[in-house]
């Protein structure tokens, strides 16, 4: 049977996968690790691993069509929140298979990541996604804390209801002031942030690169927790070790 991806789209992936174009960073860095020799393309913003040597397609959001057709990958690997749906179905209308994931919760990203590699990279579940199911099962919540999740600024944006992002942090004991929000990137301005009720202000170093010099001087009288963006919001290898830092960088919080 063909498979099918996260949105129940057929993906026709052949048995035996030998290339693989990644348009999303977590997903590039999932496939780089466990199966390196099939990486045949990345986005400019793919950053991991270290020393990532792929060609280039340029971004989520643009990515370069033609690019990635003459890299003849038998799979494209993306993601409905980051890339966009006009992109995705010019890509099937040219004959380039697509597998679409769907992750908004930890245990979405489990399950989503064990299927992309078994069912459109052919490879064995590695090791380390194992190792992550184990050690997030294992956690025990911190908190509990109430909390704005800025991702921008100028102007200020916040994470909003049903993310990955929000899931990571509401295990780790620390619930989101914007959850119920009808958006899920909600802009929210500043003075309403202050006034939202929160306890805490989680700032993680990316999209924005929030740091101690740039960021909790907006939130007078509030904890301020700077946290490794990669880890609050990358689903992949990053997951294993996700819990212990968030949670180290969680204990951390202080006023500035």
């Amino acid at each position: 049977m063909t498979p099918r991806d996260d949105t129940g789209h057929p993906v026709a992936v052949p048995d035996r996968v030998r290339r693989v174009v990644s348009i999303v960073p977590s997903l590039t860095e999932t496939v780089a690790v466990t199966a390196p020799g099939l990486l045949a393309g990345a986005t400019d913003w793919c950053t991991r691993p270290e020393g990532l040597d792929v060609p280039r397609v340029k971004g989520t959001k643009n990515p370069d069509l033609d690019r990635i057709a003459e890299l003849r990958p038998d799979v494209v690997l993306g993601n409905t929140e980051e890339n966009r749906p006009a992109d995705v179905a010019a890509m099937r209308a040219a004959g380039v298979p697509v597998w679409m994931t769907e992750i908004r919760t930890v245990d979405e990203a489990l399950a989503s990541l064990r299927r992309m590699l078994a069912e459109a990279c052919r490879v064995p579940v590695p090791a380390w996604l194992d190792e992550a199911a184990r050690v997030w099962s294992a956690v025990a919540p911190g908190g509990p804390r109430a909390a704005v999740v800025p991702v921008w600024r100028r102007p200020w944006m916040v994470v909003g209801r049903d993310t990955f992002t929000g899931d990571v942090l509401a295990r780790l004991g620390v619930s989101n002031v914007y959850a119920g929000h009808p958006e899920r990137y909600p802009k929210v301005p500043l003075d309403e942030l202050n006034a939202a009720g929160a306890d805490l202000v989680v700032l993680p170093d990316e999209p924005y690169a929030f740091t101690g010099d740039d960021g909790p001087e907006s939130f007078p009288g509030l904890d301020v927790a700077l946290v490794n963006g990669r880890y609050l919001t990358w689903y992949g290898p990053s997951l294993v070790d996700a819990p212990a830092v968030l949670s180290r960088q969680l204990a951390g919080a202080r006023t500035y």
